[in-house]
């Protein structure tokens, strides 16, 4: 356990940090600002065509909002409760702005791996396929590109399918016993078997769900945490100025009480912002492949906006519910309350008795989203690597492992998690800096407003 947990902070405190914030200002300069120059088009396409019993999905893809829902779902998790809360004890209210900062650097590299996941994708049985194996192959060419695929391959399906779900329905477990008393195996089982009626459904299932789902999920939350904050609102100045300043002097803000330094704001914000938004890790590109688009930058610039929603619009709502509460440096039994502890305590000031069952509620729809968009990922490479025959058999694998995880204590599996997502943004994010010139030449063909030139090389 040790020895992971090294390897695995060895991953993410030092190598992945910088490798990803380098790559998210290489691409910001290599798209000119891509993020700021087509914020108002990323949200005129993302949100201008919404409908949610509109056209379903099918052999040749799905709608873009549909691949973005997909995405969202996967991205908006338990850590938007839990992990927040987490980064802020660990890091102080500054590692918050950190968090942003890196969510707008992200924003470029989705862009990129949207973009790529659109120019690069195949057919498998008659149906579009899509995701970094197949940009990886192109980027690192013959044998060794076809091995680094499969190792993302592999790692992908541990990572999210199998022991990030059951992260994410141990989660539900825990909540669904604190707030109502119910047995963690009895959550589990109804966990299972509602991730498994949607798993059997294919892509068409996925998408029919997650396009209301998560829209449903998100407007429930941001209205309830909106009001709690607004009760609160004369701390709202206070908060602001504890996430800026304590960016740059946390003993200014928290006066030594947590030991944070600007070194654990930086580390523990960009750590948790990377984690929560995805953009590098090679996951969400398996949904935006399937977008049927006229240009791939389209979905490029649409990918761009889960990032926005789930790290600006989101994630600040349980901030501020902390920071307006005063909840942050809350103790009890002695130690200070941390994760989703912390976070049901900042609610409950504001709601009373129904702060608890109100987050559990919120940690179910999370994690259930989470799970379809992670199953669903995983799934695309259990296609490519074992073909359509063993989708079954992984669906009900990763069931069982929803209610596995509801019922056990996860931290190893937690730490294996982290180290496979880890594992995963490797090969992926040299890749995207290997087809930095591909990403640039459709860019500017977008920027003159020509119609897309498939690459000679793409399947």
């Amino acid at each position: 356990m040790e020895f992971i947990n090294t390897i695995r902070d060895f991953l993410w405190d030092i190598i992945l940090i910088f490798l990803l914030i380098g790559t998210g200002v290489f691409y910001t300069i290599r798209t000119k600002f891509v993020q700021f120059r087509y914020f108002r088009k990323s949200f005129k396409l993302t949100f201008g065509n919404i409908a949610f019993f509109g056209e379903k999905a099918d052999d040749e893809g799905m709608t873009s909002f549909q691949s973005l829902m997909t995405s969202i779902a996967a991205q908006i998790g338990t850590g938007n409760l839990a992990g927040v809360a987490t980064a802020m004890v660990l890091g102080g209210p500054g590692s918050i702005l950190w968090m942003w900062i890196s969510a707008v650097l992200g924003m470029a590299i989705i862009y990129s791996e949207a973009t790529l996941s659109q120019i690069y994708r195949g057919r498998r049985g008659g149906q579009v396929v899509g995701g970094p194996v197949f940009y990886i192959k192109k980027a690192f060419k013959g044998r060794v590109g076809q091995v680094m695929a499969a190792m993302f391959a592999v790692f992908i399906i541990l990572a999210l399918g199998f022991m990030g779900n059951m992260v994410q329905s141990n989660s539900v477990g825990n909540a669904f016993e604190a707030a109502f008393n119910i047995p963690a195996w009895l959550s589990g089982l109804v966990f299972g078997v509602a991730g498994l009626y949607v798993f059997l459904g294919g892509r068409q299932r996925v998408a029919a769900v997650t396009e209301k789902v998560v829209p449903t999920m998100a407007v429930f939350f941001s209205i309830v945490s909106i009001v709690v904050v607004m009760i609160n609102y004369k701390a709202i100045p206070e908060a602001f100025k504890d996430i800026f300043l304590g960016a740059f002097n946390p003993e200014a803000v928290l006066g030594g009480i947590l030991g944070v330094t600007v070194r654990q704001a930086m580390r523990y914000g960009v750590a948790r912002g990377l984690f929560t938004h995805e953009a590098g890790m090679g996951s969400t590109p398996h949904a935006h492949a399937l977008a049927k688009v006229k240009h791939p930058a389209d979905q490029g610039l649409v990918a761009m906006m889960g990032v926005f929603i789930d790290t600006i619009v989101l994630l600040p709502m349980t901030v501020l519910v902390i920071l307006t509460t005063n909840s942050l440096g809350a103790m009890e039994n002695g130690a200070f309350l941390d994760g989703i502890e912390l976070t049901q305590h900042a609610y409950s000031q504001t709601m009373g008795a129904f702060g608890y069952p109100f987050i559990a509620i919120c940690v179910a729809l999370f994690a259930y989203a989470t799970c379809i968009g992670w199953y669903f990922f995983g799934e695309a490479n259990v296609e490519y690597l074992f073909g359509k025959k063993a989708v079954p058999m992984y669906a009900v694998l990763v069931a069982v492992f929803m209610f596995v995880g509801c019922i056990l204590k996860v931290e190893l599996v937690w730490s294996l998690a982290d180290l496979f997502n880890g594992f995963m943004v490797i090969p992926n994010v040299l890749a995207l800096l290997m087809l930095h010139k591909v990403i640039a030449k459709h860019t500017k063909e977008y920027d003159q407003g020509l119609p897309y030139q498939p690459e000679e090389d793409a399947f």
